[in-house]
């Protein structure tokens, strides 16, 4: 269409339509071929539609910004959707890797360079290690891997075959005809493994794939996510689906279902190691499954990961139950020089300075400081209790907390005005979207 703009016929059709729809609508920019395919219709009304409306170089969505949208309405998440029996649940595995990304460019778009990817691949063990753990973890279960370019899909694939695993490589390269007999036959059991190359990314549908093996590093949250929920498609006797990542998506993106804050808005461009605003993961060294960080212990197989050391909160994800009791003496000790007197604070601040300090400029800091914490903690204490009647302990409370925020509930309690106002708006923030009353 956008080649035949000046076609007359076309160009009256064009001002008819009333209503364009556009599916995986993440993709759609004012400077791309398809925000220009859209303005062709100058007198429409649209609606755009993704599982992800997010996108690994930044851009934003919303008219204002890079794309063409006005508003977003949010519908169920995919934990909401999976507990209403729309998709199915599944289970990680993270198996340890040698793969290194450290040398990988990230490109203009946000994602990482195929070649530097491909270099990599060839350097690592990963290529056996899929079908290996394959084998270990879902052997006679039907699955998809994804892996970053058509050599590695061969090789993958004749890894496989090898290894008495039926497998098939597709790829963009690979005709229709041979593309549709392969998937029939991963659907009839077949074959077992199909080896692609953005393939079954987005807006596949094929309920029989009960493993997802991931071997293709990605930047994109939205890729991964949507490569991950291939194997959510519900299917009689399947349970679960087994997602095994053997390159860290899920611990660069955290779980798939958990919460996003979608925004119209642009996103500053993550680095390589920017932190996620998902909670973070953990890999259960006995079984290899992953979890979420607020988790004291694997949900699958009850391990404990002993921390490595119990002397400041960083060492036990801000879980203070975990502290020793000389660490949280001291923590104590800190909340109580906040919590004392005027008159004990200007004692104090006269010795420690070697002699008589300001009256009024201590006075009016501690007091400062006393009204910025009283509003802090009764802020807190509002978070936490909508979280116990989340259903969570005191565990998962400190630790969620932690992670959220940036610091753990007892030296948030020693915070100066500044960062505890800002702290302060956070946690509101956060309060604001539940919908729980206590």
């Amino acid at each position: 269409l956008l080649r035949r703009v000046n076609d007359a016929a076309l160009k009256n059709w064009f001002n008819r339509v009333r209503l364009w729809v556009v599916d995986e609508a993440h993709h759609v920019l004012k400077s791309n071929k398809w925000g220009k395919g859209v303005e062709l219709f100058p007198n429409a009304k649209g609606l755009g539609v993704t599982a992800t409306p997010t996108r690994a170089d930044g851009c934003g969505l919303g008219a204002e910004n890079d794309g063409v949208f006005e508003s977003m309405i949010e519908g169920p998440t995919m934990r909401e959707l999976i507990n209403a029996n729309y998709l199915c649940d599944y289970r990680i595995f993270a198996p340890p890797s040698d793969l290194d990304l450290h040398d990988v460019k990230i490109t203009a778009s946000g994602e990482y360079s195929r070649d530097g990817v491909k270099k990599a691949v060839r350097k690592s063990k990963i290529m056996g290690d899929v079908v290996e753990h394959y084998k270990k973890i879902a052997f006679g279960k039907r699955g998809v891997t994804f892996v970053s370019d058509v050599e590695t899909a061969e090789q993958t694939a004749k890894l496989f075959n090898e290894n008495g695993v039926p497998a098939l490589a597709v790829s963009a390269e690979t005709p229709d005809h041979e593309r549709d007999s392969a998937t029939r036959k991963l659907e009839s059991g077949e074959v077992l493994q199909l080896v692609n190359v953005d393939l079954f990314g987005e807006g596949y549908d094929l309920p029989a794939i009960e493993v997802v093996s991931m071997a293709r590093p990605t930047q994109s949250l939205s890729l991964y996510i949507q490569q991950f929920g291939r194997g959510l498609r519900l299917m009689n006797g399947k349970t679960h689906a087994v997602i095994i990542d053997h390159v860290g998506n899920v611990h660069r993106h955290g779980l798939p279902d958990g919460f996003r804050a979608w925004t119209l808005d642009r996103r500053e461009k993550r680095s390589k190691n920017a932190p996620s605003d998902a909670i973070p993961v953990a890999t259960c060294s006995q079984c290899l499954s992953v979890y979420e960080r607020i988790l004291s212990s694997c949900p699958f197989c009850g391990h404990f990961e002993e921390p490595s050391a119990r002397t400041a909160p960083e060492f036990v994800d801000g879980d203070l139950l975990e502290l020793d009791p000389a660490t949280l003496a001291d923590m104590r000790g800190e909340i109580a020089k906040v919590d004392q007197s005027v008159e004990n604070a200007i004692s104090s601040a006269k010795y420690a300075s070697g002699g008589r300090a300001s009256i009024k400029r201590v006075t009016e800091s501690h007091e400062a400081r006393q009204q910025a914490q009283r509003i802090l903690r009764t802020s807190i204490e509002y978070w936490a209790g909508i979280k116990r009647a989340e259903g969570l302990d005191d565990s998962k409370i400190y630790r969620l907390f932690y992670f959220k925020f940036g610091v753990d509930i007892m030296t948030a309690q020693t915070l100066k005005p500044k960062e505890a106002e800002k702290l302060n708006l956070k946690i509101n923030f956060e309060i604001s979207k539940t919908s729980i009353n206590i």
